[in-house]
């Protein structure tokens, strides 16, 4: 077999069986970065892939508008939201998901309505575990999905345990959860409440979405209690 040169890009020299040459090079830049590297050059990103400049260009461009990508003011580059949006996927199907997905069914079972459980990525809420409703008229999110933390009972109540300053976050602290009607969405009410861990930090929310017309009173206990069992399989005690 002959020798492979030297001069081959990283991605040529170790190509995927049956794969796309251009994805291999795509995702080398990706895994080019070291643990301890921030942004990078476009010069050490070609050092590192032995890749064209040129190539290297339109790679990025791909991956920035993916989100798997951001570009500094000064040309540097870094890893973007999304490659942190799938990992916490990846990380939550392993450590949590045997916990938090009876909890949401359970919620869901006597509810009939949507169960999520989100966390805080970047600027954002990141849906790790999601349950729709089996009713026919839902509103409809995914696993993966990024929303607003300034909008909807599921942003307010991770704020307010991050510190949010204001009379709705302290009502929420008080109370540990929230019920909000189209504060995100016209005719979409959703009830949320806080999850903690054994050291009594906050790791998340549960939120259960309706139609504005399908919210009742009993949901707000529902919820709370939801978040509760959560809590305690977590290893948190309540004082």
């Amino acid at each position: 077999m002959p020798k492979k040169s030297s001069t081959l890009s990283m991605a040529d020299n170790n190509p995927s069986a049956g794969g796309v040459a251009a994805v291999d090079r795509a995702l080398s830049l990706l895994v080019s970065f070291n643990k301890d590297d921030e942004y990078l050059s476009l010069m050490e990103l070609a050092d590192r892939t032995k890749m064209y400049k040129s190539t290297i260009l339109r790679l990025l461009a791909s991956l920035e508008h993916y989100g798997l990508v951001r570009r500094t003011e000064q040309g540097r580059y870094g890893l973007g939201e999304t490659v942190a949006q799938l990992y916490g996927v990846y990380n939550a199907s392993f450590s949590q998901a045997d916990v938090i997905l009876p909890v949401l069914k359970a919620l869901v079972e006597k509810t009939k309505e949507s169960a999520s459980y989100h966390v805080i990525s970047g600027k954002g809420r990141l849906c790790l575990h999601r349950i729709n409703s089996p009713l026919p008229i839902s509103y409809q999110t995914s696993v993966g999905d990024i929303l607003p933390l300034d909008q909807g009972s599921g942003g307010r109540v991770l704020q307010a345990f991050s510190g949010a300053k204001g009379e709705i976050y302290d009502q929420i602290r008080k109370e540990g959860v929230i019920v909000l009607d189209g504060d995100r969405m016209p005719d979409l009410a959703g009830v949320s409440a806080a999850v903690f861990n054994a050291n009594n930090e906050l790791v998340g929310a549960i939120t259960l979405t309706m139609p504005s017309s399908r919210l009742v009173p009993s949901f707000k206990e529902d919820v709370l209690q939801a978040a509760l069992t959560l809590s305690r399989k977590l290893g948190f005690v309540k004082k």
